[in-house]
């Protein structure tokens, strides 16, 4: 068994209804706990269409939301300030998520390898 981690992207295609998806997730929660950080909350809230207001709170509400914490964002930033001396530049919602992931030890459902390069994840 392994906890997970869930980036947005994973969810906007849940909640748009995305083949292949609705069973992803069914998976992912049949392994163990899944999560999602304080900041893909955020980012789903802001991004959601007024008609999928019900069903993304009723999503959200099934997730374990990982709070901001003062190690996170320190870890955050650090992975921002090394990230960048190697010529990669990390949003702060993204850097956010993958602390997260790597302070709790779980492993980080994406779509988007490229925007979490660390080999910790």
């Amino acid at each position: 068994m392994s906890d997970h981690i869930l980036d947005s992207n994973i969810l906007i295609r849940y909640l748009r209804k995305t083949a292949g998806y609705k069973d992803l997730l069914h998976e992912i929660e049949r392994k163990g706990w899944t999560y999602i950080s304080v900041m893909t909350r955020l980012e789903i809230v802001r991004g959601m269409r007024e008609r999928e207001r019900e069903e993304t709170f009723d999503l959200l509400d099934t997730l374990e939301t990982l709070p901001m914490t003062s190690e996170i964002a320190d870890l955050a930033g650090e992975l921002i300030r090394s990230w960048r001396e190697r010529g990669i530049n990390l949003s702060d919602a993204d850097a956010i998520i993958a602390a997260s992931a790597i302070h709790h030890g779980l492993a980080l459902v994406t779509t988007n390898a490229k925007h979490f390069p660390m080999p910790e994840l």
